[in-house]
Order: structure tokens, then C-alpha cells, then sequence
């Protein structure tokens, strides 16, 4: 029995393979999507894979769907700590999205902002603040200054700062991302939550205790159990 596992195995491959193959664009994205939530990143590497060139078969190499496959693929790279080999498939990405949008579109937003994340988690600082601040301001023109995708850039921007050690360039970004949560998701919201947590951290980084508690106590009222 034993000797017949390595030819199981290689059928269980094949099999999976020309799966894959018979997928749509459609039911591979949502396959490699399951696999993502499920935190299976290196199959959902594959079937990202997949996809693209399920994509570039139907639509043609500079099809919307063919971004939406690599970004997705470079995220499960991401996950997976391989951001050497993410970085150039969303570049791939971004210059898809910029040739069919323009320069300013939620999609080209995104990649960079997912791409200055990347840099910033591989160390990358000049290269990461560019990314993000584009990102930022591209946000602001489409959606407004007050919407939560804005805070999100906001944060992303804040962490870089913070990881340079720049403090004081942090604060007013986490405070800004505040606001504009508290205002738009409600001051309740898991988001708020989150950037009481965060702004409250920064400040003690800062050995602003005083300032600290003020978010420390909103936090805890928060998160106190209703009865």
C-alpha cells in the first residue's frame, strides 16, 4: 500500500491541475478566494495563477480581469511572506489598471496602496511613501476627504512613519483616521476600536501618558460589556 502513495499522489496533482484548467475566470477567482479565507495562501497562489491566464486567454493581456487576478495573486504571495516575488505582480497589476482607468480609479488607489504596505513590511521605507501618499491623495480626489477608505491610507501611512520612527508625523494621521471613522462608521464600530488602540500605542510611544489614557479610557468603555 505504501508504495502506491507517491502514484496517488501524482493522480490527486494531475487531477487537480486539469481542474483547474476547465475553471472559468469567474469560479477561479472564487475558488482562490475560499483558499485565501481559509488562510491556504500556496493553493490559492495556484489558482490565482490560474485565473490569470484564464483571463489573458478570454479578454486579452490588458483586461481588467487580468489585474484583478495578479493583485490577487500577489496578496496570496504576500500572505505567504514572499514579497520579493508579490512586488512585481502587482506592479504588473498597476500598470494593467493604469492603461485601462487612467491615473485616478479606486483600483490604481488599492495597488499602491497595497504596494507601499509591501515595501514597508520588507523594510523598503523610500520606496514605500511615494506608493502611499499617492494612494492617499488618489482616494481623497475620488472619494472625498471624509470617507473610510481614506482613513485606511491614512493609517497605512501612519504605520510607515511610525516604523521610520517618525512619531510626530504618525499622530496627526491616526487622529485624521479617527475622526473621519467616528463620523462615518459610527463611533462603535470595530474601525473606531481599532484606531483608539492604535492612537493610544502611539502616544505612550511618545511617553504621552496623559494624552494615552484619554483614548485608553474611550477604548475600554467601548469594548465594557452591555448589559
Amino acid at each position: 500500500m505504501t508504495k502506491n502513495i507517491p502514484q496517488l499522489l501524482a493522480l490527486l496533482l494531475v487531477s487537480l491541475l486539469i481542474s483547474c484548467e476547465q475553471q472559468t475566470w469567474e469560479s477561479a477567482m472564487a475558488a482562490g478566494q475560499r483558499a485565501m479565507q481559509q488562510e491556504k495562501y500556496e493553493e490559492a497562489e495556484r489558482i490565482f495563477a490560474v485565473a490569470v491566464r484564464k483571463a489573458e486567454q478570454r479578454d486579452g493581456l490588458h483586461h481588467r480581469h487580468v489585474g484583478v487576478a495578479l493583485s490577487s495573486e500577489a496578496q496570496a504571495l504576500a500572505a505567504q511572506g514572499k514579497y520579493v516575488e508579490a512586488e512585481p505582480v502587482y506592479s504588473q497589476a498597476l500598470k494593467i489598471y493604469q492603461d485601462v482607468h487612467g491615473e485616478n480609479h479606486t483600483d490604481v488607489a488599492a495597488t499602491l496602496n497595497n504596494l507601499g504596505v509591501l515595501h514597508r513590511m520588507h523594510g523598503q521605507y523610500t520606496q514605500a511613501e511615494p506608493l502611499l501618499v499617492r494612494a492617499l491623495a488618489i482616494k481623497e480626489r475620488v472619494h472625498g476627504p471624509d470617507h473610510p477608505d481614506v482613513a485606511l491610507s491614512l493609517h497605512n501611512l501612519g504605520l510607515l512613519y511610525i516604523a521610520q520612527g517618525q512619531l510626530e508625523k504618525a499622530e496627526p494621521l491616526y487622529r485624521r483616521a479617527l475622526d473621519i471613522r467616528e463620523q462615518a462608521l459610527g463611533p462603535t464600530s470595530h474601525e473606531v476600536e481599532k484606531s483608539l488602540e492604535d492612537l493610544a500605542g502611539l502616544l505612550r510611544k511618545m511617553h504621552r501618558e496623559v494624552d494615552a489614557a484619554v483614548f485608553e479610557t474611550r477604548l475600554a468603555a467601548l469594548r465594557r460589556p452591555r448589559s
